[in-house]
Order: C-alpha cells, then structure tokens, then sequence
C-alpha cells in the first residue's frame, strides 16, 4: 500500500504528467506517421511534410506571440492579475486569428494561379487549421499556467487519438490521399476543442477582464518571442525548402523521417520545458534568482545525461528503429544515418533550449532574438556549403550542429553575467541530481525511508 501511495504521489509531480503527456503524443504521432509512410507515395508524404511544415511556421506566429509572455504574466501572480492577462491573451489570439482569415480569402483565390501542390494546399487550408486549434491553444496556456498537466495530458490524449483514429479509418477504407489526411487533421482538432471548451479549461470567460494596459505588455513582450520563435522555426523550414527544391520531395521524406525520430529526445525536452517554465518564472517574479538558476543548471544537467544515454541506443539500433517507423523501403536510405546524426546533436539540445528559456525569464527576449537571426544566417550559409560539398541530405544534417553551438555560447554570456556560473557545474548539478533521484527512487522501490545522501 505504502508503494501504490508514493506511486500515486510521483504520478502526481508536474514534471511526470508533462512527460507522459508528450510521450502519449510522441507513440500516437510515431504511429500516424508509421501509418502514412506506409499510405502515401514517397512523393506524397514528402508534399505533407512540406505543407504540415509551412503551417508550423504560421502556427509559430501566434504561440510566439502568447506562450512565454502569457506563462511569463500568469505564473505565480494574484487571480485578479491572472485573469486580466488571460482575457488579454484571448483578446489577442482572436485578433491573430481574424488576421489569418482575412489573409486566407485573399489567398485562396490566388492559390489558382499556382503550381506548386504543397503551397496551393497551405493557401487553401491555413486559416481553417488556426480556428479548429484556437481554444486547444489557449486551453493548453491556460493548463500550462496554472501547472494542470493532468489536463494537459488528456487535452493531448484527446487531440492525438482523434487524428490517428481518422488516419487509421482512412487506410483501412483505402481513402488516405493528402487532401482527406488534412480534412481529418482539421476535423480531429475541431472536435477536441469543442470538447475542451465544454470542459471549461479554455478560460474564455476572462474575456471581460479584457485590459488594453495587458495587452500591449503581451503584445510588446511576445513580439520579441514571436520573432524568435519564427526565425527559430525558419530552421525547419529553411532545410526543407533546400532539400525540397535541391534534392526533390523524396529526399524529403528521407529527411522527415530519420528527423521525425528526433522526438525520442523531445519527450523528455518539451515535458521539462513545459513544466520548468512557470516554475523559472515563478522563481523570477518572486525575486529569488538562485533558486531559478538552479532549477536552470539541473533540467540543462539532468536532461543532458539521459538524452547521452538515449543517443548511445538509438546510434547501435538505428537500423531496427527506421524498419519499425518507416518500412523496409526507408531501410537502404540515408535515414538510419540521418537518425545517427541528428541522435548526437541532440546532446546538445539541453542547454541551448534551457538557456534561451532563461532569457526569456529574466526578461532579455531581445536576446534570443538576436540569437536566432544570426543562428538563421549561420544555418543558410552552412545548408548552401554542406549541399554544395555533400550533393545529398547529409550536408543539410551536418550544417545544423554550427548554429547550436553558436547559440549555448551566446546566451551563456548574459546568464553569466545575471548570475555567475560556471559552464560545466551545470552537468555537475545534473549528475548529482540524478544520483539522488536513482537513490530515491531505489529508496521508495525498496521500502526504505532512509534519506539518501550524496
């Protein structure tokens, strides 16, 4: 019983509910794609992987604009402050949405005077995708503020098994084409946001709490974020334009999906991002800058170490993995080594998304802007050189390790100079945090309430 209880309370723990939330959206997205790689040509998905990454840049305006400046305003802040910000974060989410409409009719009908099927299905479809998500999108603000990840969990749940519950209809009834995937993805989150605004987890009632004053703090703080977070997307966008219009669509689908697998390491970022957010930006708002910089060094450290040891398997079992996700056409081509490569960048992943995240935190978004435009200079010199040398996908992979290591230094020196550190007593932190919690967990497994110690 004393098992099952300390079981319960570990279930509980945000950090635990925001990793099993995007591990439950990372097994559902793996099979869609696993299921799509296998319904649609070469040519297909790679068309899909080119519209689904246009749409992301789009998306990318409005969570710029409201994620970190919303989580930043709401977190650890009295309900009259919170529920000014989350009517003020609504007020703007709507406007960002009415511009996407009126954009979309214009578009629509000059999608007819182009060729090109992956743009001629962004130009028809953007907008209907930004309404389907907007109360989705807020819901999950709103949940992230407010440390709910058990809601976040089941927003997800809801989101993903719809979608994949469609794809896997759709290929059983021999229906799966690229437009009949997009209406599904449309439908799957039209439904759950329906759903979640009945649950009442959207706060659309702080609509009238609606201030101009939180409005434009939103909207000048998220307008540095917001063009961080589109130049920081213009990445995957920038590769995919290369690899589609350089190497074709097929090469791109190459690319997806020995990049796709990157979510192995992503579950685990995202989930502590999530959950570390508002826990850095509470730490801030409450003037105790050395319990924020801790936490920073300990997720940097933590997550470090267990994404090595994930890069360690997926480097000897590469092979297996794209056979399982892809099928045995994807095994004879780039994307095993593809897998291999991106698996070892990611070890730096840790500490150029946590410093950024910091940055943020102590109110520097100018910085993380700088450090994206000329991250996105680095990276478009390094794509042209590595395709030029390479002639294949391998120098699109090779090109990205230059504009992480450009950014971990880059925004080490403001941190430092906020609060003194050395570089590496960031993995220090980490590797005695995970002893402890290895320690801890055999403590609670075994019975024994006997404090570990260093």
């Amino acid at each position: 019983m004393r098992l099952i209880n300390k079981l319960l309370s570990a279930a509980r723990n945000i950090h635990f509910q925001s990793l099993v939330g995007n591990g439950i959206m990372s097994v559902f997205g793996m099979l869609t794609v696993a299921i799509l790689y296998r319904a649609l040509s070469l040519t297909d998905i790679g068309i899909y992987v080119f519209f689904m990454t246009v749409l992301g840049l789009i998306d990318t305006i409005r969570s710029g604009f409201l994620t970190n400046a919303f989580i930043k305003f709401y977190s650890g802040t009295e309900p009259k402050r919170a529920n000014e910000v989350a009517g003020s974060a609504w007020g703007l989410a709507i406007a960002i949405t009415v511009v996407c409409i009126v954009l979309n009719v214009i578009t629509f009908f000059a999608s007819r005077y182009i060729t090109n099927e992956s743009i001629i299905l962004f130009l028809k479809y953007f907008s209907l995708i930004s309404i389907a998500t907007l109360p989705s999108f807020m819901a999950n603000l709103a949940v992230q503020g407010d440390k709910r990840f058990d809601r976040l969990l089941w927003m997800r749940l809801i989101n993903q098994v719809l979608f994949t519950g469609s794809v896997i209809v759709l290929t059983i009834l021999k229906k799966s084409t690229l437009i009949t995937v997009i209406w599904a993805y449309i439908g799957s989150n039209f439904i759950a946001s329906i759903v979640i605004l009945f649950l009442g987890w959207t706060k659309l009632g702080t609509l009238r709490y609606f201030s101009m004053d939180s409005f434009k703090e939103i909207f000048h703080f998220g307008k540095y974020s917001m063009a961080t977070s589109v130049s920081s997307n213009l990445f995957n966008v920038t590769n995919t334009f290369f690899i589609n219009f350089f190497i074709g669509p097929a090469g791109l689908a190459v690319y997806n999906l020995g990049g796709r697998l990157i979510q192995i390491v992503e579950i685990p970022l995202l989930s502590f991002a999530a959950s570390g957010m508002p826990s850095l930006s509470g730490y801030y708002n409450q003037n105790k800058k050395e319990e924020m910089m801790y936490v920073m060094k300990k997720m940097v450290g933590m997550l470090t170490i267990v994404i090595a040891g994930i890069a360690v398997l997926s480097i000897i079992f590469a092979n297996p993995v794209i056979l399982l996700l892809g099928g045995e056409k994807y095994l004879h081509t780039e994307a095993p080594n593809l897998f291999r490569i991106f698996m070892t960048m990611a070890i730096l992943y840790p500490a150029d998304r946590f410093f950024g995240l910091t940055i943020d935190v102590i109110h520097m978004p100018k910085i993380n802007f700088y450090k994206i435009i000329v991250m996105l200079v680095i990276n478009l010199v390094a794509n042209y050189v590595g395709v030029s040398i390479f002639h294949s996908i391998y120098g699109i992979a090779f090109a990205g390790i230059f504009p992480m290591l450009f950014a971990i230094i880059f925004t080490y020196i403001p941190l430092n100079n906020y609060s003194k550190f050395n570089f590496w007593s960031v993995y220090v932190v980490g590797y005695k945090e995970v002893i402890l919690f290895i320690r801890q967990l055999y403590s609670n497994l075994t019975g024994k309430e006997k404090a570990a110690n260093y």
